[in-house]
């Protein structure tokens, strides 16, 4: 008898069947990876499971410890013994991390709070788990990995007997990564079933005992991981044999579009700490110059000091097509036609609740529709375009951004700085948490975006994708160049060590 069965589970939302027949089983102490593109149905089964669509809105049946189960909500969902961590934190920031693990929960008497003996659970719970975390502290003062290790001991405060997780180390360095496996390895061993989804099919086979696959809605197949490798898991993905994933690049360099010199920027946190140490660097048209380097090594913070972004002190010089120009907002650096892809589509790249259309053309408003009045059909004209070239999947340009699958968001993101017909394009993460069908479409896009003679800056934290993608790779390591590297010097060993400080 399975711990969880879910059977033939059919999910409708207007105009599209997000699940069709889709049926799925747990057993007790089992690691079951749900791999599948974005979109395929792995998170709308999941929130069925967790009670976010509740019965009535779907057909089909959950059974949990073989009877036949009916939740009217999450709260349900949890009294039966499921945990869910979703992609997004639902964690209150302004709360300490006791206050959030036992938010609605919380140990009291007569209707006063035990401060005591909440802490004291907590303090409890966080050791069991090897967590090196101060129950007392803030959660908006911790970083986004220690976040999501604390949502992870929330969900298993409730002491779950099915403990789902989506795409839990989109955001963990490698040691929160170890950190949260050897948790995950001693839940398993107490008998906790684990749904785990996740786009690193690295981490899937580490961890998984059988696998599952999902494509356009409908169960591909559930396999033992040992039966399995990683080309054929994204073969049954995507529906078709995967050759190299990356593009093969023929690119014809011009002249300088971008120079920066110099760029120094400090830490938001620490006013005296440097996060960029002088920096300098140039990108040519046609190119695209790869930037590496580990988590904290100070990419980001670079390409938000050279777009006017960064919140902290930073100076520097830029230079555009041989002019020395003035980037003090976002605005400059677009008229002077940069645009910027960020890595966090969802906080800084999208308005979720606008339309495609609406965020395609943002950027570009004035360009595209007139400096006064808006031009709704010339904007649609113009959404169309990267609409059909980028091939996003929605009804149309006025579908809500908010609804697209992760990897059609990005879509819409690139496809709004390409509307601002820019001259350099910065590219933070650009497959961040998408699946490899998707990303094989961007690279596809970049490859053909530098072969047109656009200049692109790519930051990476995976390194094949940077290898893959860049005539040129620089290497960050604590805010500094510690190697640069044409693609045929380009070796993983090489990079790493530069990565490292090991050059």
């Amino acid at each position: 008898m399975p711990l969880l069965e879910m059977k033939n589970i059919v999910k409708e939302f207007p105009g599209v069947r997000a699940l069709d027949g889709v049926s799925f089983t747990l057993e007790a102490g089992e690691f079951h990876s749900l791999v599948g593109e974005n979109g395929a149905g792995k998170s709308t089964l999941m929130k069925t499971l967790s009670g976010v669509y509740p019965y009535g809105t779907y057909e089909g049946d959950i059974i949990i410890e073989d009877q036949v189960r009916q939740f009217r909500g999450i709260r349900d969902s949890e009294n039966a013994g499921v945990a869910i961590i979703f992609q997004e934190l639902s964690l209150v920031k302004e709360l300490t991390v006791g206050e959030n693990i036992f938010l609605g929960k919380e140990p009291s008497k007569l209707g006063v709070i035990n401060w005591s003996e909440l802490y004291h659970r907590t303090s409890k719970l966080l050791q069991d788990l090897n967590l090196d975390i101060d129950p007392r502290v803030q959660v908006g003062n911790l970083g986004i990995g220690q976040q999501q290790l604390v949502e992870i001991a929330k969900a298993l405060s409730k002491e779950a007997k099915i403990l789902v997780l989506d795409e839990p180390t989109a955001a963990l360095t490698e040691s929160e990564v170890e950190t949260l496996f050897a948790i995950l390895r001693k839940l398993k061993a107490r008998g906790v079933g684990m749904v785990y989804i996740s786009h690193k099919l690295g981490e899937v086979f580490e961890m998984s005992d059988r696998i599952t696959v999902l494509r356009d809605g409908k169960t591909i197949g559930t396999h033992n991981a040992a039966e399995l490798t990683k080309e054929k898991v994204i073969e049954l993905m995507v529906g078709r044999e995967v050759g190299n994933i990356f593009p093969e690049c023929h690119h014809d360099f011009g002249e300088t579009v971008l120079e920066v010199k110099n760029l120094t920027a400090y830490s938001i946190d620490a006013a005296n700490k440097k996060v960029v140490d002088g920096v300098s660097f140039h990108v040519r048209k046609g190119e695209v110059l790869g930037i590496a380097g580990l988590m904290g090594a100070g990419r980001t913070e670079l390409l938000m000091s050279i777009f006017g972004a960064w919140p902290g002190k930073y100076s520097r010089q830029v230079v555009v097509e041989g002019r020395n120009v003035s980037l003090d907002t976002p605005a400059s650096a677009i008229r002077e036609g940069i645009g910027f892809v960020t890595e966090d589509r969802k906080r800084f790249g999208l308005i979720l609740e606008q339309t495609i259309l609406d965020n395609m053309t943002l950027a570009g408003l004035k360009r595209i529709s007139g400096a006064f009045l808006t031009n709704r059909t010339r904007e649609t004209i113009a959404a169309n375009g990267p609409m059909k070239s980028l091939r996003v999947k929605a009804n149309s340009p006025l579908t809500v951004a908010g609804t697209l699958s992760g990897g059609n968001q990005q879509k819409v993101v690139l496809g709004k700085w390409l509307l601002t017909n820019p001259k350099v394009l910065f590219l933070d993460e650009p497959t961040r948490g998408i699946d490899v069908g998707a990303k094989q479409e961007i690279y596809a896009e970049i490859n053909k975006l530098a072969e047109q003679g656009l200049a692109i800056v790519l930051v990476s934290s995976e390194l094949p994708e940077v290898l893959g993608l860049s005539d040129r790779v620089m290497v960050l390591h604590e805010g500094r160049v510690t190697g640069e590297f044409v693609r045929k010097e380009a070796t993983p060993e090489k990079v790493m060590a530069a990565a490292t400080g090991n050059h």
